[in-house]
């Protein structure tokens, strides 16, 4: 098989996104343009991956090379357009023998299924293959224009197409591929006699028919190639992506009470036989096994939960949480970072963060882990089968032995042996008759103020 490359163009303003955060790393489904750009051409088999970055962007650069290395940036030193930008990568690619792949970094649904007809177009002769789309509005769209065969003749930018032109519902979608030596050559032809000066992609069109090249389209849906230059793009395609998220999960098994009020990200895993309530969000890094059961109003965001477990209603998990098979975690309940045992429970108002709760262990209502003494966090672990009574302060470092209790109201600031109960209270003192004075002083007081 000819070997696979992509250059990335990411080197945009993004103006219209009105937003301190470049274009391509705002998100969908909790993953960047620019991230999922790199996962779907790798996915498509490009061994090789070139971003071409502004140097306006060093956040944009700085992602390119923690993912792929120095070596996989190319930067384009002023803004003299697509054409321009895609030969920034020239030299990064100069030793490369194969197909280039030119896509867009803010096409956030675009999949490697959708690549892939380029590759095979490819295969089969085709000397420029490039993906078109038919929009429902095509106003400001490039049209292509093919000849009687199909081929591709030009593309024409909207505000250049006659009324006819206009007429054409084959759009550009803008990505691209050929044979690396062809492709840089179409390149370096292309000139800026234009309104902006600008160096344009889509002019290798032209240049490759005028040297009898074979050029052709392949039609791909157009929220494959949607992009995302505005706010209102961007929710647009964070709904779609929605839909797609929810509609893979039902089919997989998923049960979900009202699918369309559940939000899911890119790396979102649930077995069949879950069941999923209202209005649950997951945040990313989360995985949930068969059976288990998310009540309503849950976040979850870096957890797993096992099989059987029952998070929720409005329970939140935070990054760490482990919560073990047949587990209760139940109305406001925050857990962070704590492994939760086989069939333990923390069913009402407590806060879990950092630590360990051992299998069939009971967190009474009101728990809190003290974890941070505003410099460093500390751990708290809870053995198995313990029990901690309601509004207990577990101040850490501590820990609570295998069948240890604590009394309710306490403050534990020391280890509790296995099978030993703790309790950590002041003596109570009862005044006689404190109360009604107390009101009555309090009254009289009231009516002063109101002479």
């Amino acid at each position: 098989m000819t070997a696979r490359a992509a250059v990335i163009l990411a080197a945009g303003q993004g103006t219209r996104m009105k937003s301190p955060i470049p274009k391509v790393l705002h998100k969908v489904g909790g993953r960047s343009h620019l991230d999922r750009m790199i996962d779907t051409v790798e996915a498509a088999g490009c061994e090789r991956v070139v971003v071409v970055v502004g140097n306006h962007s060093p956040a944009v650069r700085a992602l390119v090379e923690k993912r792929l290395g120095p070596a996989a940036v190319a930067v384009q030193d002023q803004p003299l357009g697509t054409a321009h930008a895609v030969l920034a990568a020239r030299e990064a690619l100069a030793d490369f023998d194969g197909d280039v792949l030119i896509t867009y970094a803010d096409a956030p649904l675009l999949t490697a299924g959708d690549l892939e007809p380029l590759f095979e177009m490819r295969a089969q002769g085709v000397d420029l293959a490039m993906l078109t789309f038919e929009p429902a509005d095509p106003l400001l769209y490039g049209r292509v224009i093919k000849g009687a065969d199909g081929h591709v003749i030009r593309i024409v930018e909207a505000r250049d197409a006659t009324p006819e032109e206009k007429a054409v519902r084959c759009c550009n979608a803008g990505m691209m591929c050929a044979d690396r030596g062809r492709l840089f050559g179409w390149l370096s032809r292309v000139g800026n006699a234009n309104a902006k000066g600008e160096y344009y992609l889509t002019d290798i069109v032209g240049i490759a028919v005028a040297e009898e090249a074979l050029v052709r389209g392949h039609s791909a849906p157009e929220a494959a190639v949607m992009g995302c230059d505005t706010p209102a793009q961007l929710a647009q395609a964070e709904a779609i992506f929605q839909q797609r998220q929810r509609h893979h999960f039902l089919a997989e098994g998923v049960t979900m009470l009202a699918p369309d009020t559940v939000h899911f990200s890119w790396d979102t895993r649930v077995a069949p036989g879950a069941v999923i309530e209202q209005f649950v969000v997951f945040g990313t890094g989360v995985t949930v096994e068969e059976g288990a059961q998310i009540r309503a109003f849950s976040h979850l965001e870096g957890a797993v939960v096992r099989a059987g477990a029952l998070v929720g209603p409005y329970a939140r998990l935070r990054p760490g949480a482990d919560i073990g098979r047949d587990a209760h975690i139940g109305n406001f309940v925050e857990v962070k970072n704590v492994k939760v045992g086989d069939g333990a429970k923390a069913n009402h108002l407590s806060y879990l963060g950092d630590g360990s709760v051992g299998a069939k262990a009971n967190i009474g209502a009101g728990t809190i882990f003290c974890n941070y003494d505003g410099f460093f966090k500390y751990e708290t672990h809870v053995g198995e089968g313990a029990f901690i009574g309601s509004n207990t302060a577990l101040v850490a470092p501590v820990s609570v032995g295998a069948g240890g209790m604590t009394g309710s109201g306490s403050v534990i600031t020391q280890d509790v042996p296995g099978d030993a109960l703790a309790l950590e209270r002041g003596g109570q003192t009862n005044r006689p008759g404190w109360a009604a004075e107390f009101r009555a002083r309090k009254a009289a007081e009231k009516a002063a103020k109101a002479k």
